[in-house]
């Protein structure tokens, strides 16, 4: 059993680590404070190949696997979750559909601009009425004429309406009991963004309410065959769940990490509160945890990787790391004190970007369903 990893996702590791200490982290407080897109860090990121890891070569992606992909995203969020999403969505949700269910012409014509980087791409599932029941779909797609009319809305869409969004993909009822995923390309007829939606965390990233009103799309829009979206995208979901489980870690690993810091420049009594058994237990509990939480998202990674069944561990994975960010980033913040309650305190942010983790990408509590489901239960 060899858990080291390869030269070449530690070379991945460390340049996105490199990136995120000497890039994004003097920048991630300003982009907070303003609710700023990154787009001068995505643009960045694009000519590093990391908004198309996992995207074959020949459609412009890096060819990298899961778990070098997992990893990137690890070091994003450990300085800035904001940029980490905007690449996990693209790249998970946006991309990775067309990748696995488009047809040959819809790949040529749609990967290159996503896998390069040139463009972003968003999924478009929930909606008012269908969160957690995301098989509760209310927006529909009709058939005329060679065109899919399009009528509904999303809601709590990543990546939507940047400048240089390309469109979503939406999954949509083309039947009385079927759905079907469908692409609206950015700028179609009857297609309207909202402004950018207030959030308590995440604030540089990109979410938008989708409206759709008569919207008409060619048929040729639809992403494999008609009636399959609700499988595909309970099979998108299972490798998003990857990416977002990577998002806990690194959340955890990021909070850690200043109050690791925070421990050894506080003094108190006459000395760094790092030397008080309480503080040290703390950093011990969660070093340990954190460890515990890598060794699931990478296990999950792995098994995509060597195309066996992933969808319990990554349902695991993101479970248990939604939760131990939690712990963590409460725990860090803790040690922080009153500073840590203050804007200006960066533990302050990573405690406010926090909480998604254990909603975003299903709930805490489908997780449970989920696993549920694989123990047979």
């Amino acid at each position: 059993m060899d858990l080291d990893l390869t030269p070449e996702q530690e070379l991945i590791r460390d340049t996105v680590r490199s990136f995120a200490r000497e890039k994004v982290a003097p920048v991630a407080a300003e982009l907070d404070l303003e609710s700023r897109f990154p787009y001068e860090l995505v643009e960045e990121l694009a000519g590093l190949g990391l908004m198309g890891l996992p995207i074959p070569e020949e459609y412009g992606g890096a060819d990298g696997d899961t778990v070098s992909y997992a990893i990137a995203i690890e070091e994003l969020t450990r300085v800035d979750s904001s940029v980490a999403i905007t690449v996990a969505a693209h790249t998970s949700l946006g991309t990775m559909p067309i990748l696995l269910y488009g047809t040959d012409e819809q790949k040529e014509r749609w990967l290159p601009d996503l896998a390069s980087g040139r463009r972003l791409a968003a999924f478009g599932l929930t909606e008012p009425g269908a969160g957690s029941d995301a098989g509760n779909t209310r927006t529909t797609a009709e058939l005329r004429d060679g065109e899919w009319v399009v009528n509904g809305s999303k809601l709590y869409i990543t990546n939507a309406g940047t400048d240089i969004t390309w469109g979503v993909t939406i999954t949509a009822r083309t039947g009385e009991d079927e759905i079907s995923n469908i692409v609206v390309e950015n700028g179609t007829p009857g297609y309207a963004i909202s402004a950018p939606m207030k959030k308590l965390g995440w604030r540089a990233s990109d979410t938008r309410e989708l409206s759709f009103e008569d919207c008409s799309v060619p048929e040729g829009n639809l992403l494999g065959p008609r009636g399959e979206g609700f499988r595909q995208f309970l099979e998108i979901l299972d490798g998003g769940r990857i990416s977002v489980a990577a998002m806990g870690v690194g959340l955890a690993q990021g909070a850690y990490d200043l109050a690791y810091a925070y421990a050894q420049e506080r003094e108190q009594f006459g000395k760094p509160i790092s030397k008080f058994q309480a503080v040290q237990f703390s950093l011990a509990d969660m070093a340990t945890e954190i460890e515990a939480g890598r060794a699931l998202v990478l296990r999950a990674a792995w098994l995509k990787d060597q195309g066996r069944e992933f969808a319990r561990e990554a349902a695991m994975a993101k479970l248990y790391t939604g939760e131990l960010s939690a712990r963590v980033a409460g725990a860090a913040l803790q040690i922080h004190g009153g500073f840590g309650y203050m804007e200006e305190a960066a533990i302050s942010r990573l405690y406010r970007d926090q909480k998604i983790l254990e909603i975003g990408e299903g709930t805490n509590e489908v997780q449970r369903m989920v696993i549920a489901r694989h123990l047979g239960l």
